[in-house]
């Protein structure tokens, strides 16, 4: 059997990245490129001649104001040096079923709250870079939720669950191109709607299963497929919703393997992880440069904005 050639690409080895990234400086050059690609440019005037001081600051030649290289970025008011921030990127982006806060922390040799909040920034990253992302063609959507087995009521509607929705956008050989993994409210036809406005291209083809929720797509004039599933694990061999179903399967396991258990309020970040590099998966190669432009336009988040995560995003 012929190998999957996106499944077997190369990536970014360990020691290619420690040639590229290995040091300060090396780090420093790179996100200023990101961040600057046409050099710098005051973000207080928006002036593009400057200085850089023997501090490490730069300032602007017009108001003379005066900016780090991280500030107003993801990492703004760090303690920590770069190249602690790009391995943390790396082991983030490289790593199929992601890494733990807690392995995160003995992989740097930082402490698991500063590994935490560090894990957590770059996933706000992937979480804001995704919000602008729709998906379009034919789509396989499904309910489904997070959370591990608690006594009470079982299945939809249960306590500490959280309901998300799943949706993976295919090509015309039937290939799994693109998924969008977003946290909900609840399956009601309202907050379907406010789904779809937000997150799929019009006219898009939408293939569902029967729950009333997803008759929104219809009412919103999208050509919509209903196809009637039953309950048991036969309802999820239907071939109209393979894709849709191996993603959930992934997703889970790699949640239950890597994270064991997740907080509600931060589970968008979780899934926007997943989504992140499964849209990504083309060029392993390109993953961190890629990352690092965002982050350099990505707005800092302070820890008190961390633990208020958006519940829905």
């Amino acid at each position: 059997m012929a190998r999957n050639p996106i499944q077997f690409q190369a990536g970014l080895s360990l020691p290619a990245f420690l040639e590229q990234y290995g040091t300060e400086a090396q780090c420093r050059a790179a996100l200023y490129r990101h961040r600057w690609p046409k050099g710098f440019v005051c973000p207080d005037c928006g002036n593009t001649t400057g200085c850089r001081l023997s501090r490490g600051l730069y300032q602007c030649h017009h108001c003379h104001h005066q900016t780090s290289l991280t500030a107003g970025t993801i990492f703004h008011g760090t303690h920590l040096p770069l190249t602690t921030w790009f391995l943390a990127i790396y082991l983030l982006t490289q790593r199929k079923s992601g890494i733990s806060a807690l392995q995160l922390s003995r992989e740097l040799g930082v402490t698991y709250n500063t590994a935490w909040k560090l894990k957590h920034k770059l996933l706000q990253v992937m979480l804001e870079r995704n919000q602008s992302e729709r998906l379009g063609g034919r789509i396989e959507i499904d309910d489904a939720y997070l959370g591990g087995e608690r006594p009470g009521k079982r299945g939809r509607g249960a306590e500490h669950k959280f309901p998300f929705v799943a949706a993976v956008q295919t090509d015309e050989a039937g290939h799994p191109r693109r998924v969008q993994l977003r946290r909900v409210s609840g399956f009601t036809l309202a907050e379907v709607r406010r789904y779809a406005r937000a997150a799929i291209v019009p006219g898009s083809r939408v293939v569902s299963d029967g729950l009333v929720c997803f008759r929104a797509f219809a009412s919103l004039d999208y050509p919509h497929e209903r196809i009637i599933t039953g309950s048991g694990r036969a309802s999820t061999q239907i071939p109209a919703f393979n894709w849709v179903n191996t993603v959930l399967g992934n997703v889970k396991n790699a949640i239950t393997g890597t994270y064991h258990a997740i907080r509600g309020h931060h589970a968008p970040r979780y899934l926007a992880e997943f989504e992140y590099r499964f849209n990504r998966r083309y060029d392993l190669k390109a993953m961190l440069p890629r990352f690092l432009t965002v982050a350099a336009r990505t707005p800092p988040m302070p820890y008190r904005l961390l633990k208020l995560a958006e519940p829905y995003a």
